[in-house]
C-alpha cells in the first residue's frame, strides 16, 4: 500500500533526491539504483510505485548532466544513439514484464546485479582506457576528449560491440523491471570490456538513461502505479544533487569513484536480499 502523501513525506523524499541525484550524476547510474532500495526498504512502498517514481528522476538526471557535459565532448553521441536502439527494446519489455513477476523476485535479482557490478568494477580499479597521443586515431565510433585528471586531451577506440549492444539491450531490461537507469548495466560494462574510460561511457550513459527511462515509465503510469505528487518532489532533488555531483566528478580521481561505486553497490545488494528473503 501507497504511505499517505503529506509535506514531512516529501521532504524526506526531497533530500533522498538530492543524495540519489548526486551519486547518480558522479557515478552515471541515474540514481535509481539508490532511490528505489529508500523508498522501498526504508519507506515502505511498494517495489513498482519505487520503480515508477525512479524512472521519473532518472529522465531528469539524464537531461541534468547530458546539458552539463554537452560542451566536454564526454557524451558519445554516435555510439549512444546505436545502444539506444538496443536499450529502447529492452526497457520497454521490462515494463511489462513487472507487472507479472513479484516484488521478491525482484528485491533479489536487484540484489543480484548490484554486486555483480561491483564485483566487475573492483577487477579493473587500475585498467584504464585511453590513448594518451591526441593524434591517435578513434575509430568509427571511438573519440576523443581533454581530461582534468591527466591535464591531456585523451583518445578511446570501442572494442566489441556486439558486446555493448546485448548489455545495452539486457540494460534496457533491468531498467524498467526494477526502476533504474540501465547505467548499472551499461558503464561497468563499457568500461569494463568495450574500451570505454569511466567518464566518457557514464556521460554516454547519464545521455541514453532518459529515452531508456521514459519507454519503462509509460508502462508503470498507464497502470496507476505513479505518483505525480511524489514523483514531482523526487524530480527536483535529483536535479539540485544532479549539478552538485557534475562539479565534483570533475575533479575525483577514477579509482575513487570506482571504489564509491562498488562501496554502494555492495551495501545495496545486501539490504535487497535481506528484504527479498522475508
Amino acid at each position: 500500500m501507497m504511505p499517505v502523501v503529506t509535506a514531512s513525506l516529501a521532504a524526506i523524499i526531497f533530500t533522498a533526491g538530492v543524495i540519489s541525484g548526486s551519486l547518480g550524476a558522479l557515478l552515471g547510474l541515474g540514481g535509481g539504483v539508490f532511490l528505489v532500495p529508500f523508498l522501498n526498504l526504508v519507506l515502505g512502498f511498494p517495489f513498482t510505485a519505487a520503480a515508477a517514481i525512479s524512472l521519473t528522476t532518472v529522465i531528469a538526471t539524464s537531461s541534468s548532466v547530458s546539458a552539463g557535459r554537452a560542451g566536454k565532448q564526454l557524451i558519445n553521441m554516435k555510439l549512444g544513439m546505436l545502444l539506444e536502439v538496443a536499450t529502447a527494446g529492452g526497457s520497454f519489455l521490462g515494463g511489462i514484464t513487472a507487472q507479472f513477476v513479484a516484488q521478491s523476485l525482484l528485491q533479489r535479482l536487484f540484489g543480484l546485479v548490484a554486486a555483480i557490478v561491483a564485483v566487475i568494477m573492483l577487477t579493473r580499479l587500475r585498467r584504464r582506457n585511453v590513448i594518451l597521443d591526441p593524434a591517435a586515431d578513434p575509430g568509427v565510433l571511438g573519440g576523443r576528449y581533454y581530461e582534468d585528471e591527466s591535464r591531456t586531451t585523451v583518445t578511446y577506440r570501442v572494442k566489441r560491440l556486439p558486446v555493448a549492444v546485448g548489455a545495452s539491450f539486457i540494460a534496457g531490461n533491468v531498467s524498467s523491471l526494477l526502476g533504474i537507469g540501465g547505467g548499472i548495466i551499461k558503464v561497468p560494462i563499457l568500461n569494463a570490456w568495450c574500451g570505454i574510460p569511466l567518464r566518457a561511457a557514464a556521460a554516454t550513459s547519464a545521455f541514453m538513461i532518459g529515452v531508456t527511462a521514459t519507454a519503462g515509465a509509460v508502462i508503470y503510469y498507464g497502470r496507476g502505479q505513479l505518483e505525480p505528487a511524489l514523483a514531482a518532489v523526487a524530480v527536483l532533488g535529483v536535479q539540485l544533487g544532479s549539478w552538485g555531483g557534475m562539479r565534483f566528478g570533475a575533479a575525483a580521481s577514477v579509482k575513487w569513484l570506482k571504489i564509491m561505486m562498488a562501496l554502494v553497490l555492495f551495501i545495496v545488494s545486501v539490504m535487497m536480499f535481506a528484504r527479498g528473503g522475508r
